[in-house]
């Protein structure tokens, strides 16, 4: 377990908490998450962190934040999921931030927390897969500029073939641990699920602001391609490496000049 303190708040690592935390201890951090759960959602599935089988903590990172008081008020959850030949594929997963803690920003520390953590103790090679299953359209944006080579994207036109292997693979092995709805239909062109979320707690509407990306253009990519009525999600297939960081400083400083000349020739044309 790793803490990293902040001013109102700190945050706690737990790394496959299920092969190295008793049963008791495992029990009182599921109801914390629990909680968080509860005022964050309308009803909690039967999933991940949530799970009532408790082997599922064996394949879990989760970071949680608590106030300076001691109370969890905010979790990143995410999976490692097994992927034969490419190794482990960390699953961004499920996040919840309850009432007090919104507004702290800590659903971007939160994960990378998680990521920091995954990248320093399992990934061998100095990079890894990820993949994110999302109809929030603020994650789906999220991913795309923070991670390379993801698909799909505004950044990339089509899959990769490792994009569609790894792809395929989580259609037919992970549904359960996804929250993928087993009768969904799979697009194996643009990688939505049909249906998945259709009724659930997760189903969200197209124009709900509330899970808009600031970026408009990600809005828009992602909203062509879902049928929000119909509970449709997107699955996306990424890499993180040391230079994915610094990649999107420099795709969002390219944007922001883009938009400072687009703003000096409007002027000079008024």
């Amino acid at each position: 377990m790793r803490l990293f303190k902040k001013k109102n708040h700190s945050i706690q690592v737990y790394d496959c908490p299920g092969l190295n935390m008793g049963a008791l201890q495992l029990k009182q951090l599921q109801k914390e998450l629990i909680d968080i759960g509860k005022e964050s959602l309308d009803s909690l599935p039967n999933y991940q962190c949530f799970s009532k089988d408790m082997k599922e903590f064996n394949r879990l990172i989760i970071s949680v934040a608590r106030n300076n008081e001691g109370k969890a008020i905010a979790f990143c959850s995410s999976y490692i999921l097994e992927a034969g030949a490419f190794g482990n594929i960390l699953h961004l997963g499920l996040t919840c931030v309850g009432p007090e803690a919104r507004g702290l920003g800590l659903t971007h520390k939160l994960t990378s927390k998680v990521i920091y953590r995954y990248f320093t103790a399992h990934a061998k090679l100095g990079s890894f897969w990820i993949s994110n299953v999302a109809c929030v359209l603020s994650s789906l944006g999220n991913v795309a500029l923070h991670f390379e080579d993801v698909y799909p994207s505004p950044y990339i036109s089509s899959p990769f073939p490792e994009h569609r292997e790894l792809a395929n693979m989580i259609n037919k092995n992970y549904r359960q641990e996804l929250y993928i709805n087993p009768s969904s239909t799979f697009h194996q062109d643009h990688f939505i699920f049909r249906g998945s979320v259709k009724g659930t707690t997760f189903q969200k509407e197209a124009n709900d602001l509330k899970f808009h990306h600031r970026d408009n253009e990600v809005n828009d990519y992602f909203k062509k391609s879902m049928n929000f009525s119909n509970g449709d999600e997107v699955l996306q297939i990424g890499r993180v490496s040391l230079m994915s960081y610094p990649k999107y400083l420099l795709r969002n400083r390219k944007k922001r000049k883009n938009t400072k000349r687009d703003q000096a020739q409007d002027l000079n044309v008024a």
